[in-house]
């Protein structure tokens, strides 16, 4: 049998990618002061897929107490998960897959193929969404029409690990690292913002 090349066999994402592309995107913008403060420490993250689980089975794996979440969620324009996917039909097969693990949870897409982004947006503001399942594209666009916010946000997964038909993985997309690092680094220095914030409340106590 002929053996998979090297380069088409698929590698489960470790921490030390989502770092290195952080430093890759910032590293001529930033002090290293500043660069420092966009270390993530590995409690940031949850087991990648080993490539041996299902998307269900894996998410039953990493969010156990799923249920609880589900039911605890009411803020409206909000998601519990966001899964960054990089093309609809990969969200689609993601959302059919998921059927088992979201139970009573509502799922919504959020890429940009037959959807307007102002009917998406009322859609958010109307019902409490659990899952968000979109590309990169089009959930920058809600988030800075701030349809879409990310207080309530428990679960920020990448499809890291699948390729395309040109085999690219998704975090290969240039867009897509751009979107990712960005975000990534926002959300850093929103919990490092809180976490400073509810010290000094603390301390005044």
């Amino acid at each position: 049998d002929q053996q998979p090349q090297p380069e088409t066999v698929p590698k489960p994402g470790v921490p030390a990618d989502v770092q290195k592309m952080l430093n890759e995107h910032f590293g001529a913008k930033r002090s290293v002061i500043e660069l420092e403060e966009l270390k993530l420490p590995d409690s940031c993250f949850l087991p990648a897929n080993d490539l041996t689980h299902s998307f269900t089975s894996y998410l039953k794996e990493i969010c156990p107490k799923w249920a609880k979440l589900r039911k605890n969620h009411t803020e409206k324009s909000s998601v519990v998960m966001l899964v960054i996917c990089g093309s609809a039909l990969r969200c689609l097969e993601l959302i059919r897959s998921m059927a088992t693990f979201k139970g009573d949870g509502k799922v919504m897409k959020l890429f940009a193929k037959h959807l307007k982004i102002q009917e998406q947006i009322q859609m958010l503001e109307k019902d409490v969404v659990h899952v968000g399942v979109g590309t990169p594209g089009r959930i920058k666009a809600l988030i800075q029409q701030e349809g879409l916010k990310l207080t309530c946000l428990k679960y920020f997964i990448l499809d890291w690990n699948h390729r395309d038909q040109k085999l690219r993985r998704l975090i290969d997309i240039p867009e897509v690292q751009t979107f990712v690092s960005v975000h990534v680094a926002c959300w850093v220095l929103m919990v490092t913002f809180y976490s400073l914030y509810s010290r000094l409340l603390r301390e005044r106590k």
